[in-house]
């Protein structure tokens, strides 16, 4: 937009003075962008994984002067990416002051605007609309209707200004003719009835709208955006035909595809920058891999429902859950820093339960369950990434030998999430060779990333049906494979040894 437009101009005639010439909100995307590009600027900053693939996509709708809809499942920033297009529009445009569909003053659509200029001529006040003003967006729902999108009579309106329902000026616009030189989006279009979506077909094509029989040839100018689930096609809804065609550019989003760049998104997303006056958790990077991963596993596993999708809210929420772990155990025990714990992800449960959809077979299993099952997938492939497969015999004599001879013995370890940081050392220091395993293979930041790390040793080897897990509650405890395994029958008739209190039921 020229320099010389400028809030000071509030009349007709000064906007025709200052060399202002109209321009579709299609050219004004292009124009911007032009502008943008040839700078080198970033234009969807903060959306990470899409640089080679969805953003090199919209930004060609744009240039092609397109409607667009971004198609993908749940968590994919479909909504965020089109809540960024308003940046690419001009800061502030002239509109007819008083209009509802934020008339051009050079090119006047409405009756109103129409017969303001016919009395004021050149003296006709005009305002300036913000970009952020210039961005409609509805979530389509089923009860949604042909007058919350195009508009309808009002008779109020009628009696009030005495006016018969032939007139023009008894019509109440609807959301989608107030966004004129708007861009506007529907989020999850398949949600809208069909019948609704024909409603669309004219203002896509022919910008012209229909409302109780008033044929109103409006050349609307509208960057109409739409966002979709696959999954709405056959569970909810489906997109007509027609308006599929009507719309230019269909554009495929997608899940991070690695795991470094799902770190970078949920870095950005989660809240991890908390008071550390109060406590200071660290984070070994294994734990940010793991996160990651689960949502990996989740999204190849045959107990989630692959058609909803898992969200990268969930890697958002699961961070959040294991800081917070940490920093309550801190609180407890009045430490000022503590390091984040593999016994800390059962906590990160709730974020995967209350984030995937389950298949039938899932729902069967338990959401728990398949929640500690994804968790111990995860930990089971990042471990390779730090320390030598366990299931790797090339080697000859396991390096982990030592270890699973030491629980063969009869020994085991208990593990409170309680456990204050000394507990919890001197819990796993007891366990023979595993600090020097870690330290041969690893190079941890500090001594409570070494304790961190002993225990991601004991994990991975449960993880390959090496040594015994049980848990209780939310306390763990690591034992030879054949006595968790007895642990997990119960007491044999007779046997008068058995002690409840030693009894954990596997994964209860």
């Amino acid at each position: 937009m020229p320099s010389i437009l400028n809030k000071e101009v509030q009349t007709l005639g000064q906007l025709k003075e200052s060399g202002y010439t109209p321009r579709t909100i299609k050219d004004e995307l292009r124009s911007n962008l032009v502008a943008k590009l040839s700078a080198g600027d970033k234009i969807f900053d903060g959306i990470i994984g899409f640089d080679n693939t969805v953003i090199p996509q919209v930004q060609n709708a744009i240039l092609g002067r397109h409607d667009l809809i971004l198609l993908g499942l749940r968590g994919q920033a479909k909504s965020r990416m089109i809540r960024m297009l308003p940046r690419l529009l001009d800061e502030y445009v002239p509109i007819i002051a008083g209009s509802e569909i934020n008339d051009d003053p050079l090119i006047p659509i409405s009756k109103f605007a129409r017969d303001l200029i016919k009395k004021h001529g050149d003296d006709t006040p005009i305002e300036w609309l913000h970009r952020d003003q210039r961005y409609g967006e509805k979530l389509a729902t089923p009860d949604t209707t042909i007058a919350d999108l195009i508009g309808d009579i009002d008779p109020i309106k009628a009696a009030n200004l005495r006016l018969t329902y032939a007139d023009e000026e008894v019509i109440h616009f609807g959301i989608i003719p107030r966004s004129n030189r708007c861009i506007f989006a529907i989020n999850e279009l398949p949600d809208l009835q069909p019948r609704i979506q024909v409603g669309l077909l004219n203002i896509m094509e022919e910008q012209d709208i229909q409302i109780r029989g008033f044929n109103i040839r409006f050349p609307l100018d509208i960057m109409m955006i739409f966002s979709a689930n696959p999954e709405d096609y056959t569970n909810r809804g489906n997109i007509i035909t027609p308006l599929k065609d009507r719309i230019d550019s269909q554009i495929i989003t997608h899940y991070p595809k690695t795991i470094d760049i799902g770190i970078e998104i949920t870095k950005q997303e989660a809240w991890e920058e908390r008071d550390e006056k109060l406590v200071k958790v660290n984070i070994p990077h294994y734990f940010r891999e793991i996160i990651e991963q689960i949502a990996f596993e989740a999204r190849e596993s045959e107990y989630v429902d692959q058609k909803s999708g898992v969200s990268v809210r969930m890697t958002r929420a699961a961070i959040e859950d294991l800081i917070s772990a940490a920093e309550q155990r801190a609180l407890v025990h009045g430490e000022k820093e503590t390091t984040a714990r593999i016994s800390d992800l059962l906590f990160v449960e709730p974020a995967i339960t209350g984030k995937v959809e389950l298949v039938y077979e899932g729902e069967q299993e338990g959401a728990q369950n398949v929640a500690r099952l994804l968790i111990g997938k995860a930990t089971k492939t990042i471990f390779t990434h730090y320390f030598p497969d366990p299931a790797d015999k090339k080697e000859g004599r396991s390096p982990y030998q030592t270890i699973i001879s030491w629980f063969s013995q009869g020994n085991h370890v208990n593990l409170k999430n309680a456990m204050s940081q000394k507990e919890y050392e001197k819990a796993l220091n007891q366990v023979k060779g595993l600090k020097e395993l870690v330290t041969k293979y690893s190079k941890p930041e500090s001594p409570k990333h070494l304790i961190s790390a002993m225990e991601f040793i004991l994990e991975a080897l449960h993880q390959h049906s090496l040594i015994g897990k049980d848990i209780l509650d939310t306390d763990t405890k690591y034992s030879d494979m054949m006595g968790s395994m007895l642990s997990s029958i119960g007491p044999i008739d007779g046997d008068e040894d058995f002690d409840d209190d030693d009894f954990y039921g596997n994964y209860r």
